[in-house]
């Protein structure tokens, strides 16, 4: 299984899972582009998919909802800063 994020605005809004099958070039291997592809052809030619890796092994970490995009890899939002307790 390949697992894809959709990118709006720079962040992750959602992350799917595209079957190797869909995806395979004729040597067997993961082909981006065809998931690219395949993906606009169910949600829109404007859509954005980059692949993500469920074990980190490429693009910095695994797409989470709400992580940020800088065009190389998926990084985790800074976390608001702490609130005084009254």
């Amino acid at each position: 299984m390949a697992h894809f994020a959709r990118i709006e605005d720079g962040i992750v809004r959602e992350v799917v899972v595209v079957d190797n099958e869909v995806i395979a070039t004729p040597a067997g291997n993961d082909s981006e582009s065809k998931g690219k592809k395949f993906l606009q052809g169910l949600f829109g030619a404007e859509s954005e998919w980059v692949q993500t890796s469920y074990s980190a092994a490429f693009r910095g970490k695994y797409a989470g909802i709400g992580d940020l995009w800088d065009g190389t890899n998926f990084i985790s939002p800074e976390p608001p800063p702490a609130q005084p307790v009254p």
